[in-house]
């Protein structure tokens, strides 16, 4: 098991690199998109293309980072429901969930998009709309994004095994540090004079 909880933090190291390093393109893709709208409604004047680099930086950004968001326990749940069970429970839950749901459709995306990527890129395949760009590197998103999913789902449910056999504490606990937002507001009111 030391090993595969090796393997896990190996992915763990990956997904959180390539989360931290995407997350720029937040920046990037909110740059492009003003610099977009200023030059449009200044000079009358707008590209296809860097509407479609908007769209494709967007992608990157949900597809790079759907692993992240799994590593860092962020994704989608009903915390109404899933509040009531042990923790225990949930790790079962996310075993089942990942072994019946995740797992099957990740590695069918995965599957039905390689094809589609080769052909954009065997054939160098642009957008169809007048100066649009290169097609390939944003259908190449989808096979890289739905990978790093997958194994950040390996991780996962490694670690949820170990957890059942008493070898490492509970995934699924919230960190009882503030929130990024909290320490902001800290940091202000530091930064104020006020008491914190």
């Amino acid at each position: 098991m030391q090993a595969l909880l090796k393997l896990s933090r190996a992915i763990d190291a990956l997904s959180e690199g390539v989360g931290k390093a995407t997350i720029w393109l937040v920046l990037v893709v909110t740059l492009i998109s003003a610099a977009n709208a200023f030059v449009r409604y200044t000079f009358n004047y707008s590209s296809n293309g860097l509407l479609e680099i908007q769209w494709y930086l967007f992608s990157a950004i949900f597809l790079l980072c759907a692993g992240y968001t799994l590593m860092r326990n962020e994704h989608v749940r009903i915390d109404v429901i899933s509040g009531r069970f042990s923790p225990r429970t949930h790790a079962w839950i996310d075993i089942i969930g990942t072994l019946f749901f995740l797992a099957p459709m990740a590695v069918a995306v995965l599957y039905l998009s390689w094809p589609i990527f080769i052909n954009a890129y065997l054939n160098n395949e642009y957008s169809s709309n007048a100066g649009g760009l290169i097609v390939w590197p944003v259908r190449a998103l989808v096979p890289i994004g739905f990978s790093l999913l997958i194994l950040q789902g390996v991780s996962e449910l490694i670690k949820r095994f170990a957890f059942l056999r008493g070898l490492i504490p509970d995934p699924n606990a919230k960190p009882k540090a503030p929130s990024a937002e909290e320490e902001l507001a800290r940091a202000i009111k530091q930064q104020r004079g006020e008491a914190a």
